[in-house]
């Protein structure tokens, strides 16, 4: 699946955002706790615009966060409304850009409006190219149990289940040790019948 360039990159940067809470992380806890955590994000995905780097931003910042993980897993209706009230709550007026270095791609809100509310605009954005072509059920949470990861499955068929290589592994490897033990419990069970039959 390929969309516009600036929806596969807003759908990148959110799943990295939404992937900083502690249940998603490699290291097991919240990656999103200082505004030098956020400006690093910032940097790493060529987000443009004001950066205040304070501690009101970063709340901002996180409850933002909050909300692009509830949307991310709802059905296509409710997502629907969710990103209109964000659209909407923002004022936002999409227009084309072009700068650092980047082709023309979606803007909707000023340079200089809140971090956060940037944010929402432009992933919302991005959401509405998800929604009009139906495919929402591309957005997942990770298949680990053990993982509250979210990812966006740009594949060709659509079949990615995990939100890393590593919870693709870990999950592999418990698969397979269960496998492995059923099997040793059934050659044992063979092996008891086998015996009584002498």
């Amino acid at each position: 699946m390929h969309f516009a360039p600036d929806t596969e990159a807003s759908l990148a940067f959110t799943v990295d955002l939404a992937n900083t809470v502690a249940g998603a992380t490699k290291s097991g806890i919240d990656e999103l706790v200082t505004p030098a955590q956020l400006a690093a994000l910032f940097v790493a995905h060529r987000f443009s615009g004001r950066l205040d780097q304070t501690e009101a931003e970063l709340a901002e910042v996180r409850e933002t966060r909050q909300l692009l993980r509830r949307i991310w897993t709802m059905d296509r209706d409710d997502a629907a409304l969710d990103v209109n009230t964000m659209l909407l709550s923002a004022l936002a007026r999409p227009r084309l850009m072009r700068h650092d270095g980047l082709d023309w791609h979606l803007h909707a809100t000023d340079p200089d409006a809140p971090l956060a509310e940037r944010i929402r605009v432009e992933v919302g954005l991005a959401l509405v190219d998800v929604i009009r072509t139906d495919e929402t059920g591309r957005l997942r949470a990770c298949a680990a149990e053990d993982c509250d990861g979210l990812l966006a499955d740009l594949s060709r068929n659509g079949s990615k289940r995990f939100c890393s290589i590593r919870c693709g592994n870990r999950m592999n490897m418990i698969a397979f040790r269960q496998r492995a033990a059923g099997a040793t419990v059934s050659a044992a069970g063979a092996g008891t019948t086998g015996a009584g039959r002498g």
